[in-house]
């Protein structure tokens, strides 16, 4: 039976990782650090998981000569980036991917459980939530992030933490990500993975995902499939995803 949707959020839910980089730029000119993440330069950034980490991983790579002044700072700076990028999805700058909200929907009908399963903050999650969930009408039931788990994606930390919470199985629940350690991770949760391409991660390779999709696609608007499971119409649907789950429990 299925019985829970574990969604990562950034470039999965929402493609919210260049509104986080313009976050890092304009906290860095608010606290007069010369420093600029381009796109390709914030792509490479990308291969550390989580802001914090990521942020003290620059530092320490570019400016290690600025160390003992810089690294008291580095809570302050992301501080003031979380505070930005609320500012910014506020502002209605970031809606959902295509297909997300039509199988959430479906899923909350349906009485199959969300979670999330993210590195990125809480605030973070929650801002974006609330600007595409209005008047409180969040429906995910279980919110697991980056720092409440021990190790960052790709260990399974996070999405072990979000089906614990769940109270569900790793075989009754179908992890959706974006990324080469979003899978990695879900997969050594025990987890079957839908992966859909976001805009930073255009080049991974989604080996390991049962399905590898442009996006979860509309009726009127069908995904791309990249490679595995195909889906009739071109969207991925609760009903789909049940067929699915049911064909894979008559194979094992």
């Amino acid at each position: 039976m299925l019985r829970a949707l574990i969604f990562d959020v950034d470039g999965t839910l929402a493609e919210t990782e260049d509104l986080h980089r313009q976050a890092f730029n304009d906290a860095f000119a608010e606290m007069d650090l010369p420093w600029i993440w381009s796109s390709a330069f914030y792509a490479d950034l990308l291969a550390v998981m989580g802001g914090k980490e990521r942020l003290a991983h620059y530092v320490e790579t570019h400016h290690a000569g600025d160390l003992p002044t810089l690294r008291p700072r580095l809570a302050e700076i992301h501080d003031r980036k979380t505070r930005i990028y609320g500012e910014l999805v506020a502002a209605g700058r970031l809606g959902l991917r295509p297909g997300v909200a039509r199988l959430v929907a479906e899923a909350r009908a349906g009485g199959v459980r969300l979670a999330v399963a993210s590195t990125t903050s809480r605030p973070n999650v929650e801002a974006l939530l609330r600007m595409n969930f209005p008047r409180g009408d969040v429906p995910f039931d279980v919110i697991a992030c980056g720092d409440e788990a021990a190790r960052k994606k790709p260990a399974p930390d996070v999405f072990e933490l979000a089906l614990a919470r769940l109270g569900v199985a790793a075989a009754e629940a179908i992890a959706f990500e974006d990324s080469v350690a979003g899978i990695r991770s879900a997969l050594d949760a025990g987890l079957p993975v839908i992966a859909t391409r976001s805009r930073y991660t255009e080049t991974h390779r989604l080996d390991g995902a049962f399905s590898a999709l442009s996006d979860l696609g509309e009726p009127s608007a069908p995904h791309t499939l990249l490679s595995g499971i195909p889906w009739p119409g071109g969207a991925v649907t609760l009903a789909g995803l049940k067929a699915w789950q049911t064909r894979r429990e008559a194979g094992s």
